[in-house]
């Protein structure tokens, strides 16, 4: 068997009272339990009771509704356990099935009858062809004889889902009449379907829709109690919709639920004496006077409502704050919900800091000043709560860059004394040795309980090696095959940062690179040769010689010239005064032409260079 959940809506088909309806005055529920029963008394219905499953023609009253296969649902009324509803299975012959007296009406006095109904059938239920459910209500006098409303629901088809629908009529009591009928009628015949199960028939008054508001068209308010005594005036305006003319009994209450007549007041504006606490206000209305008396004969206005906030207590303080220097906390206080806290930097007056906020952080010293604030009507606290806030310095401390060489270690320290130390590895000294690269810290603390981080970076230096050392004409370039905070020397000491070295004169040279922390250094030695790509021996004075310097460190080398057919044409020493451009007396023409430098370390040096005549 499938369970649904009941939906109820609301269906205006037949007609509800569009003013103030009043408290019922006739409401069947049909009682809670989980038995069926009781039966309906003879006069109520020409169906026949069974405390089981009702067939074509039968009722039961049950909180249960799942019979066959209709649907299982609780029944409307709200707030019920096993509550029980009127289980109809209509008879095969449509007609009358419920009927019920009416008693202590009101004369001359408007009415809106009402019911919820639920169409047992599943949609697909009888092959989806089942019978709908189809209700006429009927409002009769005490002589059954006159007709004073009536009205169908219509067809209700079955659904998917269990769904309670409201239906009602409105009616009017006649002159001396105070009790009425209520029938209900099959308009369809029974079968498979026309299924229905009935609840919450309510009888209740309708009046007007009766507004009550002040002179400004506010329908309640709200003053603060500094801010009292207050009166209003208020004003009673119905909207005609039932009734044609107006009687009127004002009421007051302290808590909206316990009502007393303010003597006098029968006019639609009323002015309140001075008010000082909360209080609620309405107004009965009537046809007739004579209904005023009776609740059961007259409809209330909407309340109107005067609320007197209280003064909030000032905010209750945290305790006053030192902080560290280099921390954020705030003052604070605490107020109940529904109060808000606004901060200034007077007890009176003063500049607002901060509205609603129950802290208030800040990195100036004083003495702050909290004010409270009520959420509804905005009432002020009497007075402001002043918390004070003072600051301790913080340790102070330096973040550091250093480095150690490979292989050693290297002293980390806090920079600070009389503190507690609480290093990133654990130690809890002054002072750390490390022998890894990486980021180190070291949490300061001092007597106030105020800390500072010490960050401090340390990287691991290794000795340069040196990897090739190139020239081209006076510039050399040396090259490392690691990196690092490295200087470069020819001569072991003058040192640079830079490892090219410009307008070298050609010579021997000692190369060194040592780390600039003293971490280790490489040293080589290195032959420049300087010479000219080209000379002009014609007698002008200028570039009359070719000749290569710095082979004067190499006392045995040799030069050798060639021409472009490899003829060598020279031999020079390394003290000779160069090539004057001739061969066996007669000038070389201008050319491309090549030498060989052998050094006595038989290792040799080619190139070339140009005659220009």
């Amino acid at each position: 068997m499938c369970y649904f959940f009941s939906i109820s809506t609301i269906n205006a088909q037949l007609g509800f009272c569009n003013g103030n309806s009043g408290d019922p005055i006739f409401n069947e529920t049909f009682g809670t339990g989980t038995t069926n029963g009781p039966a309906l008394p003879l006069t109520s219905t020409t169906y026949n009771y069974v405390n089981g499953t009702p067939n074509d023609g039968d009722y039961t009253i049950s909180s249960f509704t799942g019979y066959f296969d209709w649907h299982d649902t609780q029944d409307h009324t709200p707030n019920d356990t096993d509550g029980r509803s009127l289980i109809v299975n209509a008879s095969f012959t449509a007609g009358e099935f419920f009927r019920r007296t009416v008693t202590g009406l009101c004369e001359n006095t408007s009415y809106e009858f009402s019911s919820w109904l639920l169409n047992l059938l599943p949609a697909n239920s009888c092959n989806s062809q089942g019978i709908p459910v189809n209700v006429n209500f009927q409002i009769w006098d005490t002589s059954d004889t006159n007709l004073l409303a009536s009205g169908s629901t219509g067809d209700i088809a079955s659904s998917a889902n269990p769904i309670w629908r409201q239906y009602g009529l409105v009616f009017q009591t006649l002159p001396g009449q105070t009790s009425v009928i209520l029938k209900m009628s099959n308009n369809a015949d029974g079968g498979c379907g026309n299924d229905l199960a009935i609840d919450d028939i309510i009888f209740r008054t309708c009046g007007d829709f009766i507004t009550v508001t002040d002179i400004q068209s506010n329908t309640a308010i709200e003053v603060c109690e500094n801010d009292t005594p207050i009166g209003v005036t208020l004003t009673a305006t119905p909207d005609f919709s039932i009734y044609t003319s107006h009687s009127y009994q004002w009421q007051q209450s302290t808590d909206g639920i316990n009502w007393i007549d303010i003597s006098g007041e029968t006019t639609p504006i009323y002015a309140t004496p001075a008010i000082t606490v909360t209080m609620f206000y309405r107004v009965k209305v009537a046809e007739d006077a004579i209904n005023l008396a009776n609740p059961l004969c007259n409809a209330l206005s909407e309340i109107y409502e005067v609320s007197v906030i209280p003064q909030p207590n000032v905010p209750v303080s945290n305790g006053d704050v030192i902080n560290c220097d280099n921390d954020n906390q705030g003052v604070s206080v605490t107020v109940p919900g529904s109060i808000s806290v606004n901060w200034y930097d007077s007890v009176v007056g003063g500049n607002l800091l901060l509205t609603d906020n129950t802290s208030y952080t800040t990195t100036v010293a004083g003495t702050y000043y909290a004010e409270a604030i009520s959420d509804i009507a905005g009432c002020i606290s009497n007075t402001r709560t002043a918390v004070s806030l003072d600051f301790f310095d913080a340790p102070q401390v330096e973040d550091e860059e250093i480095s150690f060489c490979l292989g050693e270690s290297i002293l980390l320290d806090a920079g600070i004394i009389n503190v507690m130390y609480l290093w990133s590895t654990g130690e809890t000294t002054s002072q750390i040795n490390v022998n890894t690269a990486g980021t180190y810290m070291v949490t300061v603390t001092d007597t106030n309980m105020c800390s500072s981080i010490k960050t401090i970076v340390v990287t691991e230096n290794t000795a340069p090696i040196i990897d090739t050392i190139t020239s081209i004409g006076d510039l050399i370039t040396i090259t490392t095959t690691n990196s690092g905070a490295f200087e470069y020397s020819l001569d072991g000491i003058i040192y640079q940062d830079s490892n090219i070295f410009e307008g070298v004169e050609g010579g021997l040279y000692q190369v060194q690179v040592r780390e600039i922390n003293g971490c280790g250094m490489d040293s080589r030695e290195y032959l420049l040769l300087v010479y000219p790509s080209y000379f002009t021996p014609n007698n002008d004075g200028f570039h009359e010689l070719w000749q290569v310097e710095g082979i004067e460190s190499f006392p045995t080398a040799s030069i050798y010239i060639f021409d472009r057919y490899g003829k060598l044409l020279k031999q020079l020493l390394p003290n000779s005064n160069g090539w004057d451009g001739t061969y066996q007396g007669r000038h070389m023409p201008s050319s491309e032409y090549w030498f060989r430098v052998d050094l006595q370390n038989e290792s040799s040096v080619t190139g070339h260079f140009s005659l220009i005549r």
